[in-house]
């Protein structure tokens, strides 16, 4: 299995909390920069022309503030250049206050088949304190004009005020409106970034009582049967997210734009997070690549077992020793004993940590790293 990103990096705001790479107000670049990655893409072609990718996904930035014809575009690049399976997941992630029925109609004829919506909560006044363009009614209006399809939400716990009512009045809002994958993630204060201020006032929860907002939404989730398939992400049967799930398996992906990041034949790359350096390479015939780096030995290992342990499935031993040739259980003897009280081996087959951990997974992994 293996995925593309495309990169969108335009926005009509900075949101407080956002460390991301985009740029608001240069929207006026998007001509110049949708042929690069367009051009990019037929750069990378004949390297990959033996691949076949399972999954696409336009994320951001915001990728429905552009002209859907982009879109339209990018996905005719995607099939002209690379081989793409019948089946794929095509997913655009979605701000509620910048969808239109026009843009709906193209993403829908560009094959998009999964959309991600940025609800964040339902709460206005906090979606105001966040620096969010829109409103909970704009997010309805949103589902209502992708009508009955795929849809995902992204809701962020550990809010300045927010209580666990606030968490479950969101969740029910993404649920009446039939959304099916819902993404909880934390809220980080980025140094850098205005919110962080909140942080160091001491305005925001701390981490205990995130901890328990969290506890309390995923036990709402797995009642209303969302079941949680990865420590951040709750999914009704047979909506889970491909294009992420190959992330966590160490699945090969390949990111087109700025500050587009690829995992392919063992090394990891990333493209600049520069606008205009972008551009300059590709109309230069240069990949904009800044980071390159293979990834082998006692590195691989842990980046298997990181992403394999943040998943409800959690590792296979078979394929572990598969992949390395060596034995999970002895490569990593001691953190395995300072931490058995987190681990479930019961099985023989797969070692996952137990459910009640799995938020903390972050601290249990320290000792992991050789």
């Amino acid at each position: 299995m293996a995925g593309i990103y495309i990169h969108i990096p335009f926005c009509t705001s900075k949101c407080r909390y956002c460390d991301f790479t985009s740029y608001p107000g240069k929207i006026g670049f998007a001509d110049a920069y949708m042929a690069c990655v367009y051009k990019e893409m037929k750069l990378r072609s004949a390297e990959l022309k033996n691949k076949t990718f399972d999954t696409v996904y336009i994320g951001g930035g915001t990728p429905s503030v552009i002209d859907g014809k982009w879109i339209v575009g990018c996905m005719n690049q995607v099939r002209a250049c690379y081989s793409l399976s019948p089946d794929a997941e095509v997913t655009i992630e979605l701000n509620p206050g910048t969808v239109t029925e026009e843009k709906v109609r193209a993403y829908k004829r560009a094959g998009v088949n999964r959309f991600s919506i940025g609800l964040q909560t339902a709460v206005d006044a906090q979606l105001e304190e966040l620096g969010r363009r829109h409103t909970a009614a704009d997010f309805v209006n949103t589902c209502k004009l992708l009508g009955d399809v795929n849809k995902s939400a992204d809701i962020m716990i550990g809010l300045k005020g927010q209580t666990l009512a606030d968490i479950r009045a969101s969740i029910d809002l993404a649920a009446g409106q039939g959304v099916s994958h819902i993404s909880m993630y934390a809220l980080t204060p980025e140094d850098g970034t205005p919110i962080y201020t909140d942080y160091l006032n001491g305005e925001l929860p701390d981490s205990d009582e995130v901890a328990a907002l969290y506890d309390g939404a995923r036990a709402y989730l797995k009642q209303l049967g969302f079941a949680r398939y990865e420590v951040s992400n709750f999914a009704k049967e047979g909506f889970e997210s491909r294009h992420n799930l190959n992330y966590w398996r160490r699945g090969e992906y390949i990111g087109f734009g700025v500050d587009a990041s690829s995992f392919m034949s063992g090394r990891r790359f990333t493209n600049t997070r520069d606008l205009d350096d972008y551009i300059k390479c590709i109309l230069t015939d240069h990949y904009p690549v800044v980071d390159n780096e293979e990834i082998v030995g006692d590195d691989a290992k842990f980046e298997k077992v990181m992403l394999a342990l943040r998943t409800e499935e959690g590792l296979s031993l078979s394929e572990y020793k598969r992949e390395f040739g060596t034995d999970f259980i002895t490569d990593f003897a001691d953190a395995l004993l300072k931490n058995k009280a987190y681990f479930d081996l019961a099985d023989g087959k797969r070692v996952k940590i137990k459910d009640e951990f799995l938020y903390v997974q972050n601290q249990i992994l320290m000792d992991f790293i050789q």
